[in-house]
C-alpha cells in the first residue's frame, strides 16, 4: 500500500479570451521548428501560467490532443544600446508535446 495519497487532476476551465491571452505568440527558430518534427510546438506564455492552464489553452483553441507540458522560465539578458545599460523582461517559454497525429500550423492564424 502506498504512503502518499492520489489527488486527482482538476480540469482546468478557460474562457476563450483567457485562452488567447495565456498564449501569447508561437516562438519560432531554428531550434523550436527541429522540435516540431517529434510532435512540439513551442509557445510564449505569461510567468504566471501553469503547465495545467496551458494544456487547457492548447487544447481549447486548437482542437488537439496534447500529452504532456514542459515550461522553462528565460532570464532577461543584461544588453547596451547607445552606452546606456538595460535589461530585457523576463519570459516563459512552453514546449507542448502533441498526440501521436495532432498537427498545430504556427505559420498561420487561428
Amino acid at each position: 500500500m502506498s504512503r502518499f495519497r492520489v489527488i486527482p487532476k482538476a480540469e482546468t476551465k478557460l474562457t476563450r479570451e483567457a485562452m488567447y491571452a495565456l498564449i501569447r505568440s508561437p516562438v519560432i527558430t531554428e531550434k523550436s521548428t527541429a522540435a516540431s518534427e517529434h510532435n512540439q510546438v513551442t509557445f510564449r506564455v505569461p510567468l504566471t501560467a501553469t503547465k495545467r492552464e496551458v494544456k487547457a489553452a492548447v487544447e481549447g483553441l486548437f482542437s488537439v490532443k496534447v500529452d504532456a507540458v514542459n515550461t522553462i522560465r528565460v532570464a532577461g539578458k543584461a544588453k547596451r544600446f547607445r552606452g546606456r545599460a538595460g535589461q530585457r523582461s523576463d519570459y516563459k517559454k512552453a514546449i507542448v508535446t502533441l498526440a501521436e497525429g495532432a498537427k498545430i500550423d504556427v505559420t498561420t492564424g487561428i
